[in-house]
């Protein structure tokens, strides 16, 4: 009951920042941190050992992204549906940003967990998943944004479907059809 009266509030809060409240963006940050700061180390996890961004850095900039975006927030999925697309194209602008820097060398390497892809051969670089979610959406928007939704943004079955606005078994078929296309597509790239 707690959690729902909590989502409840992050929704109203939203929708209050979205009408041009500052003061409910001061309460809101509070209630999202966390959630933000668990997507941030998960997709984080994912990264070397050595890798210079950390989770708080993350969660800072999608933070500064987030309070400079002109967006109408709907509710709280929404929130972190859009939060899981910026934490992405950060991760992709510091991959891409630390290869330029070293000259072509390297892409980052990123072991893909089983959310996403499964096999010995999933450990493709954070520049390469981009690409090939871009080429995904081409083809078909909604399971490259599913991937997106549960890869990046952390968010349940549940909470993905509504976001996407199909049923929780739509989200399964969904998501195993895209876990293979990608798998066959990074598979494809690295021989």
């Amino acid at each position: 009951m707690e959690a729902s009266s909590d989502h409840q509030r992050v929704t109203r809060l939203l929708q209050q920042w979205s009408g041009g409240n500052k003061q409910a963006l001061d309460e809101l940050m509070p209630l999202v941190y966390d959630q933000l700061h668990r997507l941030a180390a998960n997709c984080l996890r994912a990264e070397n050992r050595d890798h210079t961004l950390r989770a708080t850095a993350l969660v800072n900039e999608a933070y500064v992204r987030l309070v400079g975006a002109n967006v109408s927030w709907q509710d709280r999925v929404h929130f972190f549906a859009v939060s899981a697309r910026m934490l992405r194209r950060i991760l992709v602008d510091h991959a891409k940003s630390h290869n330029r820097q070293k000259r072509g060398g390297e892409f980052e390497k990123v072991p893909l967990d089983e959310a996403i892809l499964v096999g010995p051969q999933a450990d493709k670089g954070i520049v390469e998943l981009d690409e090939a979610l871009r080429r995904l959406a081409a083809r078909d928007v909604r399971k490259s944004e599913l991937v997106e939704l549960l890869f990046f943004g952390g968010l349940t079955y549940d909470e993905a479907a509504a976001a996407l606005n199909i049923s929780p078994a739509t989200v399964h078929r969904e998501l195993t059809l895209a876990k293979a296309w990608l798998y066959r597509e990074l598979s494809a790239s690295s021989a």
